[in-house]
């Protein structure tokens, strides 16, 4: 009678445990079909600070897009030509908006699979190598690294830039006004009096008012830049239409250094309410591009017209001398530069900090952050005291820099996504991104090239 009632419990027993495994698979199988019918959207996510609205979008990357670069586009005429400049601007303009579009895209899908709100650019680029095959995965602490040190160092060799044209501008308005004929190395040597207690500001809100001022500033001296390449042009056929082969890696170079704003597009992207309507058509992306391709083109156009081979790394410096109105134009550019170079110097001191405050005691964070600014300050100031050419500047950030993180490490990142994925018929997104990688890698040696042999004759 026991044996049967055993025999009976270990049945109904057994009955339970299939039961139960029975539901939990079909509880996972329905869970798993619900992710599939509603998966994750990281927009979703994003804390409530991430309110921007496309237009707002829209609105910084141009902001962005348009700085410092736009008055070296002359420069940039220069050493093509008149109509193959124009063409050459746009072509780069495009292949920009492409690697911009595919880093964005590669760094939305990856949000959606790591389930993630939003990435930078360095942690996308980390990330992306984490997630790809196994062979390449112990490589992606390298891939953070060379994003980090290569935005780090672009905004170095942009703020050596700013430092050279508040030098310059101020050295010509103290020309023409009966100053002291110091030279261009001493007035950089002077910008520390602004620059190092400026440099101390650690709240970015407190410079957010002298921004918005900036911005007006800003397009007011363009403005009338403009206006001076207007006045008087002369005839087109005075200009080159096209120059040498070998002006070409110096127009990449100082175009890709006006032009590349890939350091600012994931912290754009990453404040949208609506992700999406960056990419696609029209997009922010597209409509910006296409803005600041046509404004490059045509201030590059009217600048080299008007001043030929006479045009200096800044269009604001060939203007003349002896109206008030230029030597304005002249010290409103010096002043938005000073207070760009408060903001965009944030970046690299962030980048090496990042890097050493585990080593600085809890007590010192402070005092190690402030000494940090004070002493990246005098370099950058030194640097651009050593060598006072801002043509070359340009060109060295824009062949180094910008050619690894605005053109290769999009490519390779796309590439290594989706690899073992989709890479399209034909693998033609592999050709396509190996053919970008070729094209920044001959960017990067031609315009080092170049700039160290205009450096040597110089000397």
């Amino acid at each position: 009678m026991h044996h049967r009632h055993d025999i009976s419990e270990d049945k109904s027993r057994k009955k339970r445990s299939f039961l139960n495994t029975l539901m939990k698979r079909i509880e996972l199988a329905y869970n798993g079909s619900r992710e599939d019918l509603d998966p994750y959207v990281p927009a979703d996510h994003r804390p409530l600070e991430s309110n921007t609205s496309s237009f707002g979008a829209l609105a910084h990357l141009l902001k962005a897009s348009l700085g410092s670069g736009i008055l070296a586009m002359p420069l940039a005429f220069k050493n093509a030509g008149l109509v193959v400049g124009v063409f050459a601007t746009i072509i780069i303009g495009f292949v920009c908006a492409h690697v911009i579009h595919v880093l964005v895209k590669t760094s939305q899908q990856l949000c959606v699979e790591i389930k993630k709100p939003s990435l930078g650019y360095a942690d996308t680029c980390d990330l992306v190598f984490q997630n790809g095959p196994k062979p390449i995965r112990k490589y992606a602490p390298y891939a953070r690294e060379l994003a980090d040190w290569a935005l780090a160092v672009t905004h170095l060799g942009a703020c050596c830039v700013y430092i050279v044209v508040v030098a310059e501008s101020f050295k010509q308005v103290s020309d023409v006004y009966g100053g002291p004929s110091w030279s261009v190395t001493v007035f950089c040597a002077l910008t520390l009096v602004i620059l190092l207690p400026l440099t101390q500001i650690t709240k970015l809100k407190y410079l957010v008012p002298f921004s918005a001022l900036a911005n007006f500033v800003w397009l007011t001296s363009i403005c009338i830049s403009i206006y001076y390449c207007l006045r008087d042009p002369p005839p087109a056929s005075s200009r080159n239409y096209a120059t040498s082969i070998s002006g070409l890696p110096t127009f990449i170079s100082t175009s890709l250094f006006a032009m590349e704003g890939i350091g600012v597009v994931m912290p754009i992207e990453n404040e949208m309410t609506k992700p999406h309507q960056f990419l696609g058509c029209p997009g922010v992306l597209n409509i910006a591009m296409s803005a600041v391709v046509a404004l490059y083109a045509f201030v590059g156009f009217c600048g080299y017209l008007s001043f030929g081979e006479n045009v200096r790394g800044s269009l604001t410096l060939n203007l003349p001398q002896d109206e008030i109105l230029a030597q304005v134009a002249k010290i409103m550019v010096a002043c938005v530069m000073v207070l760009s170079y408060a903001l965009i110097f944030y970046v690299p001191v962030d980048v090496v900090w990042r890097r050493i405050q585990d080593k600085v005691p809890p007590r010192g964070h402070r005092w190690g952050l402030a000494a940090l600014r004070f002493f990246g300050t005098i370099f950058t100031v030194a640097l651009a005291s050593a060598v006072p050419r801002l043509e070359l500047f340009m060109e060295l950030v824009g062949a180094v820099c910008l050619s690894i993180m605005g053109l290769s490490l999009p490519a390779i990142v796309e590439t290594v996504w989706l690899w073992g994925k989709d890479l399209g018929p034909f693998y033609w997104i592999l050709w396509k991104n190996c053919l970008i990688v070729l094209f920044s890698l001959v960017a990067l040696v031609s315009g080092v090239t170049f700039s160290i042999k205009t450096l040597v004759d110089s000397l």
